[in-house]
């Protein structure tokens, strides 16, 4: 059975959901095998082997983390050489998608990113991805014929699944070429976060648009509402750009991807900027007064309606059924 590497995404010792979500991708095409990189591999490692990693190779070199993208990079490059992997699998993420970029180069391999689903290829030459292209406005289905599969797959594209398994931990070495190293880390700025959410990671999301109409508003309005479904906020374009709501919270095709079980759009028309951005979401719940908003094509449940009115009513029900 070949081994499928998943590049771990972790913040200290926390192993991240969508390392999860990869490991139950990975266990239908050959036995998982997590690459940690940084301190923490021992504390993880019992979260990583409960969600079927075999194996965890563990790289904390000295200066690992003084480095920007490259040293995962060479990691990666150093096992597939080694171990000859029947697929390489890594988060969608801004880091994630340079990262599979890079590896692809250095490894003569195809790269697939903003994928939303894998299936076993019928004639079993490898995975066959379900990809999101031209900003979400087209949906195929690939597969890559040169070299080993590396495959970004966008967050809350699969439920994780416990499948316990030996999480055996093995030490290897992080190093990079001296050319790779030109980029380095000189300072960090710990950001504060509150109780909601990562909105790369959350199940629910909701987000307000330009109908929300103001900074006040969304604290009025939007964030009681995420806070009562247990939800991350987002906004759109519109809104971050006039200054309404911080910018690391755009969803869209300039912003972050976001597929969610369940994304409510309140106040938000629909352009294609902001649809790339959250169309692959499980369920889409749409608050807007206008009946022919583009955002209603892609809605599951719909309230044509005043938000202004209508959010405190879903709020009031919210806590009315936590009640009882």
């Amino acid at each position: 059975m070949a081994k499928i590497l998943v590049l771990a995404e972790h913040s200290g010792e926390s192993v991240k959901k969508v390392t999860l979500e990869l490991l139950t991708l990975a266990r239908r095409f050959g036995e998982p095998s997590v690459v940690w990189l940084g301190p923490g591999a021992e504390a993880g490692r019992e979260r990583l082997a409960e969600y079927g990693a075999a194996t965890v190779y563990a790289a904390d070199g000295e200066g690992l983390a003084d480095y920007v993208i490259t040293p995962a990079v060479g990691v990666l490059a150093d096992l597939v050489s080694e171990v000859s992997p029947g697929a390489v699998l890594l988060a969608a993420t801004g880091d994630g998608k340079e990262i599979a970029g890079r590896l692809a180069v250095r490894t003569g391999s195809g790269v697939l990113t903003d994928v939303v689903g894998l299936t076993p290829g019928e004639d079993g030459s490898g995975p066959v991805a379900e990809q999101s292209i031209f900003g979400g406005a087209i949906t195929v289905r690939s597969r890559v014929r040169t070299g080993t599969p590396i495959i970004a797959v966008r967050p809350n594209s699969t439920t994780p699944e416990p499948a316990p398994a030996a999480g055996e931990l093995r030490q290897i070495a992080a190093q990079s070429p001296e050319q790779s190293l030109a980029a380095r880390i000189t300072d960090r700025v710990v950001q504060e976060r509150g109780e909601r959410p990562d909105l790369t990671e959350a199940s629910i999301v909701v987000s307000g648009g330009r109908g929300v109409n103001g900074t006040e508003n969304f604290t009025r309005y939007i964030e009681p509402l995420a806070d009562a479904l247990g939800a991350a906020v987002g906004a759109s374009r519109a809104v971050t750009d006039a200054g309404w709501y911080p910018h690391q919270f755009q969803v869209g095709q300039t912003g972050k991807t976001v597929s969610p079980q369940l994304y409510v759009a309140v106040g938000i028309s629909g352009a294609i900027q902001h649809r790339a951005g959250m169309q692959t979401s499980k369920t889409i719940m749409v608050i807007n007064k206008d009946p022919e908003a583009p955002i209603f094509e892609l809605a599951d449940f719909g309230v044509v309606g005043d938000l202004f009115t209508v959010v405190p009513q879903l709020v009031e029900e919210i806590g009315r059924r936590k009640e009882s």
